[in-house]
């Protein structure tokens, strides 16, 4: 059910989308169905002002050039480190990657993860598919996929979550770092969404109270 939230609360997490290419505008409007005013990344300094950022679709070529031209890409990985929540889907999975079989462009390496571009060739061989997805309840989820990359191996703690009929990993997951092949935003399915909100919410949690972490590991020595 949609929330009737139309705005974020100091209980919400403040969630990000990478607003220099791609579909953003979607994204914005798929966290407005679950009640989060998410807010448009163009800025590096509104990156300490989100606990969740979400890279989209769209030419992850021009992504990862307007990322070095408006030096993001440090400050980035420093708030991921750090705790923040990421997302990338799509061509913001190519970002965010260790490596990629194409030898352009050069990836991020935000997630220990080997991916192969346009696996599935080109914009005519788009398909939708419906998959399961670990952490998610409920029915199947329809996926789109359009040029869409795969996961070609994964570094250690990396969760494979959602893979097609055939093996191929198409959602992983470690930690509060998120990457799908696919295009959630393209359809009425919230719950990818959700899921990554929970994550933001984690980073919210730690950041509003950053001595947690250590009181826990106090109390389990």
């Amino acid at each position: 059910m949609v929330s009737s939230l139309n705005r974020n609360t100091p209980s919400q997490p403040r969630i990000g989308v990478l607003a220099l290419q791609g579909d953003f505008a979607e994204h914005i409007h798929m966290l407005g169905e679950i009640g989060i005013h998410a807010v448009e990344v163009r800025k590096v300094e509104q990156l300490f002002e989100i606990d969740g950022l979400i890279i989209p679709g769209g030419e992850s070529t021009t992504i990862v050039k307007l990322l070095m031209r408006f030096e993001f890409v440090d400050q980035l990985r420093s708030r991921v480190e750090s705790g923040m929540a990421l997302w990338g889907t799509c061509a913001g999975m190519i970002v965010i990657a260790r490596e990629l079989a194409d030898s352009y462009p050069t990836p991020l390496n935000l997630l220990d993860i080997g991916v192969s571009r346009n696996y599935f060739g080109r914009q005519v061989d788009s398909f939708e598919a419906e998959i399961d997805i670990e952490g998610i309840d409920g029915e199947a989820m329809r996926a789109v996929f359009i040029r869409a990359p795969v996961v070609s191996d994964v570094g250690d703690g990396v969760v494979k979550i959602a893979s097609l009929d055939d093996g191929q990993a198409v959602a992983v997951k470690k930690g509060r770092v998120l990457a799908s092949s696919f295009h959630p935003e393209l359809t009425t399915d919230t719950r990818m969404h959700s899921l990554f909100v929970e994550l933001a919410r984690e980073a919210q949690i730690d950041t509003l109270n950053p001595t947690r972490n250590a009181e826990e590991i106090s109390n389990t020595a």
